[in-house]
């Protein structure tokens, strides 16, 4: 009777544990608006650079471009900003209508960090998002607010500090103007 209650109670446990193993699919890798275009196949693409100055951040500058792509018949835009690390580089590829986007959140974000400030929260930050992941804003902490831009969604080593907003704003007016030109 006890081989049996044992001989049923494996087979159920068994039973369970093989319909509770789920089948993982291999995901695909999130594709940014840059990986998109550029990858396109059956077509030939060329990237053309056009520098800009350093973005001067608190404790090191970074490189800055405009990036044009094209594509076949088609162009594309791109505000890019590169930090060297220790081990490997880090890149943010800002397409032109996201370009755009950063701009108006950052005259938002330069019209609140005041009265975020004054506030004098233990910890707060304010940041706009864009699509593919670059991030731009500030924390409030100690009474100071500390800019940041965030260059890439994953990884680490991948964040500029700078000392306030209108450098930032200046560096992407900036970019938008040379792009502005370049479509001309």
């Amino acid at each position: 009777m006890v081989k049996k209650i044992l001989s049923i109670s494996a087979i159920i446990f068994i039973s369970i544990t093989s319909y509770g193993q789920d089948v993982k699919k291999e995901s695909e890798p999130v594709k940014t608006k840059m990986d998109v275009f550029a990858s396109k196949t059956g077509s030939i693409t060329k990237f053309v650079d056009t520098k800009l100055p350093k973005l001067k951040a608190t404790y090191e500058s970074s490189e800055t471009r405009v990036r044009k792509i094209s594509n076949g018949s088609s162009n594309a835009y791109f505000y890019q900003i590169e930090k060297t690390g220790k081990y490997n580089n880090t890149t943010a590829s800002i397409e032109y209508s996201d370009l755009i986007e950063v701009l108006k959140a950052i005259a938002v974000l330069k019209a609140e960090v005041n009265s975020d400030i004054t506030s004098n929260p233990d910890y707060m930050e304010n940041k706009f998002v864009t699509v593919d992941g670059f991030q731009v804003g500030y924390y409030v902490s100690q009474g100071k607010a500390k800019w940041y831009i965030k260059l890439e969604k994953y990884g680490s080593d991948n964040t500029l500090f700078i000392d306030n907003g209108d450098t930032i704003e200046a560096a992407f007016v900036e970019a938008k103007n040379k792009i502005d030109d370049l479509k001309k």
